[in-house]
């Protein structure tokens, strides 16, 4: 394949994209084959995969196309001597623009943009090629503040003046696991200290996913048993792994019965942090030995630290 190029078909393969989209880009905006023999059909070189890929990913991210490829037409390009095939590695900064699919602001992440337009379209290879992308390029906790936390916020917002979309919340949310969950783990050999739960009939977990894929990122391993835990597995969790924080997360104030943490507290060898974490705990009421968790990042420094110890 080499200096030679890549036919169209080879291209939008490459892409994962059709080649009447090639052609579109081609036709509209200028992002066409460029490497010519007489005789022969034009072929895509390293140059033009790059800008196409640029293209791609800005589109994804939901800048109008004919802007992304105004971006795409002046990015950098490879040495010459980089194979065709090869994936292009030069980051490109999205524009500021592009449409949205939710209000999220005038000032809201391009990348948040691009999401909120892929959820409403229920399109989940987008939605997770914008995150993933973003983890990969911020990190967890940047990602969960600047381009997941406003969408999600925002298509609550429409649910409340409309009562619908759902399914938009339902298949975003979904997205987000998966994304979280593809964060490299610590090797297996490292012991988790930290266990990770929802309060008893709590089932939201995504702020939890969040913390234990920042915590990831850190080297930190941790044991996450997800949504509606009941409060005798959550003990004998506790009594069989003998963590050195355990963090429970109530949404709502109808799970967060403080009688939960207090039995955590009474086990023969209590943890060296219980941590509450969530809007549903009624902090004034809280034990003094229960560590309130503020946002993500907070979490992250206070866990991190207590299993350090």
């Amino acid at each position: 394949m080499g200096t030679d190029g890549l036919s169209a078909g080879a291209a939008a393969r490459r892409l994962g994209v059709a080649v009447t989209t090639l052609r579109t880009w081609h036709q509209r905006y200028g992002l066409g084959p460029s490497r010519h023999e007489p005789g022969h059909h034009r072929r895509y070189t390293v140059e033009d995969m790059v800008r196409l890929q640029v293209m791609q990913r800005l589109t994804a991210q939901g800048v109008a196309p004919a802007e992304a490829a105004a971006w795409a037409r002046r990015s950098p390009v490879p040495d010459e001597t980089t194979p065709v095939d090869a994936p292009a590695t030069t980051p490109v900064d999205a524009p500021a623009g592009g449409g949205q699919a939710i209000a999220l602001g005038v000032r809201a992440d391009p990348a948040a943009r691009g999401l909120a337009r892929a959820a409403m379209r229920l399109d989940a290879p987008s939605m997770r090629y914008i995150i993933e992308g973003a983890i990969t390029g911020r990190g967890v906790v940047p990602t969960w503040n600047q381009v997941i936390m406003p969408v999600l916020i925002g298509i609550g917002d429409r649910y409340e003046a409309t009562t619908r979309f759902v399914e938009v919340e339902h298949l975003l949310s979904r997205t987000v696991t998966e994304a979280l969950a593809a964060v490299p783990r610590p090797p297996r050999d490292r012991a988790p200290r930290v266990l990770l739960a929802a309060a008893d009939e709590e089932q939201h977990t995504l702020p939890l996913e969040a913390l234990a894929a920042a915590l990831a990122e850190l080297g930190v391993p941790t044991r996450l048993f997800g949504a509606r835990v009941p409060p005798r597995a959550l003990l004998d969790a506790v009594d069989r792994t003998g963590p050195a924080v355990v963090v429970l997360w109530s949404q709502l104030p109808t799970t967060g019965g403080v009688e939960q943490l207090e039995r955590v507290l009474a086990v023969p060898r209590p943890p060296l942090i219980v941590a509450a974490a969530g809007p549903g705990w009624p902090v004034t009421d809280l034990p003094p030995e229960v560590t309130p968790l503020g946002n993500l990042a907070d979490a992250v420094r206070t866990v991190a630290a207590g299993a350090a110890e």
